[in-house]
């Protein structure tokens, strides 16, 4: 409490030295039990937190950088690690903070993201390696981009498509699948929810409250449209174009919006990428434009792990985002993360850049 000094009769120092001593003192009282003086009017606050910051994704082979090559050692194939994670996937490319981290895993489902004793191409657990990483650096924002390896079975629904091309005798995957295509989503809604309240808890227990980092659920973008030429099939998008545009306007925006109703459930902000790769999606313009990729062959997969395991993924890549894709994804979340909007859809512009198109 500082002390509060009395005025006196004013009396003159008896020599001059006496004088300072007095001046001395006086200032001594004053500064005894005074608070800290406030610069340029802030209160002193608790120190910076030294860490590096960090924008941290978790999910499956969208937010892995399947498609969009070159991939981190370990995760190629070695010792049975098919996480396929690359260093052009968004998370690397978002500028959000000083450190990307990516903990998604090509092929992984909600389990392999939530707490539990699931292991995915020999990794566990994403949301107990969130908590690490949350500890180690400061973690600005988290992204979720998981559920198409579950009930939607994404793979499953494109060799359907494609064995309808091939056997004239089947019917096209929109027939065989879209009727039970709503029953699907209703499935995997809370499998998602479940994974998404798990990286909640995560950041919890890493010390975080939820005002402390940005939670987005991110959906995933349509690989086909029915504006293919009528050569496709032999420029490496065996479907037909009917099954592309059911998959473009019906099967797609229906996933996204299961994913954006759980985001809402759970706190999370919602980016949705169904229509992300608009007008560049696989055979439909060079190739060197499509931010979608081709059904892709990829031998290198023959040299890690024995043939009867390759088969599996010689096709790994096809019929997801490219490398320039992961940048307007990027670029898209950065500029959707700057604004106040819960929800946005990132959508292609003339600029040749995809940008936050908000919902009236």
């Amino acid at each position: 409490m500082p002390i509060r000094l009395l005025p006196t009769p004013c009396r003159r120092p008896t020599s001059p030295l006496a004088f300072l001593v007095a001046l001395a003192l006086l200032v001594v009282l004053a500064s005894v039990g005074a608070p800290p003086r406030a610069v340029a009017g802030v209160p002193p606050g608790p120190a910076p937190d030294p860490r590096p910051t960090a924008v941290v994704a978790l999910g499956d082979s969208a937010a892995s950088g399947e498609g969009a090559g070159g991939y981190e050692a370990g995760t190629r194939g070695e010792g049975g690690n098919w996480c396929h994670r690359s260093p052009a996937a968004y998370v690397h490319r978002s500028a959000l903070a000083e450190i990307g981290v990516n903990l998604a895993c090509s092929g992984a489902g909600a389990e392999h993201v939530g707490f539990g004793a699931a292991v995915h191409h020999t990794e566990g657990s994403q949301a107990r390696r969130l908590v690490e990483v949350a500890r180690r650096q400061r973690v600005l924002a988290v992204t979720l981009q998981v559920g198409a390896n579950d009930e939607p079975d994404l793979s499953g629904v494109a060799v359907a498509c494609i064995r309808a091309f091939l056997d004239l005798r089947e019917p096209g995957c929109r027939t065989t699948v879209g009727p039970g295509w709503a029953g699907r989503l209703a499935a995997v809604a809370p499998r998602i929810e479940a994974a998404a309240r798990d990286v909640r808890a995560a950041m919890t227990e890493a010390g975080y409250a939820p005002t402390d980092y940005a939670f987005v659920l991110l959906s995933y973008a349509a690989p086909g449209s029915e504006a293919m030429p009528v050569w496709h099939g032999v420029q490496g998008c065996p479907y037909s174009r009917p099954d592309a545009g059911w998959g473009r306007t019906v099967a797609f925006p229906q996933l996204a919006a299961t994913i954006g109703a759980v985001a809402e459930r759970v706190g999370a902000r919602f980016l949705d990428l169904a229509r992300l790769a608009e007008g560049r999606e696989a055979c439909t313009g060079p190739l060197r434009d499509e931010w979608q990729r081709r059904l892709t062959v990829d031998p290198r997969t023959l040299v890690q792990g024995a043939l009867d395991t390759a088969g599996r993924h010689l096709f790994q890549e096809s019929f997801h985002p490219t490398a320039a894709a992961h940048t307007a994804i990027a670029g898209c979340l950065r500029e959707f993360l700057g604004g106040g909007a819960a929800r946005a859809s990132c959508v292609p512009g003339r600029d040749g850049a995809a940008h936050p198109e908000v919902a009236a």
